[in-house]
């Protein structure tokens, strides 16, 4: 059985770029005849915005989107990735981080996704003391290639020890990182492929990478062209994205397939038959791999 899932962050509203992402795994999911889950993946709540999970899910439904059993919330699944977490530490996979993120980044190397721990907690005698300090959970990586073919962009592999370095698990303020909230979820929801924007390509060798150390199932993975600005900035909430206008669904739906490289539509009366309209042309192998300036 296929499962999909679309995971968008209450940290902002739904804009161009989440509205290709829901109607690309919507879409791949229904095309192979599976289920299409919503996960809300509000694990900083620093950064939520108030009211923001429940418009994100009024927008969905007025864009015609139906999902697949209960909305699953990351806040509310703490005993599942403290579980992921003990067995990690029980397999000696993880070690405790006591390095203010300063210290640490003055004297480290530029990675793939930013800069490269240089691993001086995995050694307990370089540790800093803790005094009273509580830590960071660091996952020890390999220094070998972890790759995968990709659904749209082919090939992508990683050395992690080289181009990420160990990453962190549990943040020193007791957040959970992103990486094992998303693998714990996929695991413990039965994900079998995953359709989301490029922007997560450089996270999937760690999240491969913890599946590996988790015994889980690793899902097939598609990472859709980013929607950019005149400048080659990605729509985001960081620069500005406009919120979806719910009346214009049907311009903003047609303007995504479009995008998709989806045959036009013929007129239609409601959101859902655009919907189904997408589902019985979908063929993700005509999908660009190339950023996309927005019109």
């Amino acid at each position: 059985m296929y499962i999909g899932r679309f995971a968008p962050s209450p940290t902002g509203l739904l804009h161009i770029g989440s509205l290709l992402t829901a109607l690309a795994s919507y879409a791949d999911a229904h095309a192979n005849g599976g289920k299409w889950l919503v996960r809300m993946e509000d694990l900083d709540p620093p950064r939520e915005m108030a009211g923001a999970a429940a418009h994100i899910l009024h927008t969905l439904e007025a864009f015609g989107f139906e999902w697949d059993g209960e909305v699953a919330y990351q806040s509310r699944r703490e005993g599942l990735y403290q579980e992921a977490l003990g067995r990690l530490k029980n397999a000696g996979l993880v070690y405790p981080c006591y390095c203010s993120r300063k210290d640490w980044q003055a004297a480290a190397t530029a990675g793939a996704d930013g800069f490269v721990y240089n691993g001086r907690c995995r050694v307990p005698a370089q540790r800093p003391e803790a005094n009273g300090k509580t830590p960071a959970w660091r996952i020890a990586v390999p220094d070998r290639i972890i790759g995968f073919q990709d659904g749209i962009v082919g090939y992508y592999a990683q050395n992690l020890a080289h181009d990420i370095g160990d990453f962190v698990l549990l943040r020193a303020d007791g957040f959970w990182a992103y990486q094992l909230a998303v693998v714990a979820d996929d695991a413990e929801q039965g994900i079998t492929h995953i359709v989301r924007g490029q922007d997560l390509l450089v996270s999937t060798p760690r999240q491969i990478y913890l599946q590996q150390c988790l015994g889980a199932n690793t899902p097939h993975y598609a990472h859709l062209p980013l929607l950019v600005n005149s400048q080659g900035q990605k729509w985001s909430k960081q620069t500005l994205a406009p919120a979806l206008d719910l009346n214009r669904r049907e311009a903003l739906l047609r303007q995504v397939m479009r995008y998709l490289d989806l045959p036009d539509a013929p007129e239609v009366d409601r959101p859902e038959e655009l919907l189904a309209w997408a589902v019985s042309h979908w063929d993700i192998r005509t999908i660009p791999f190339h950023d996309i300036v927005t019109e």
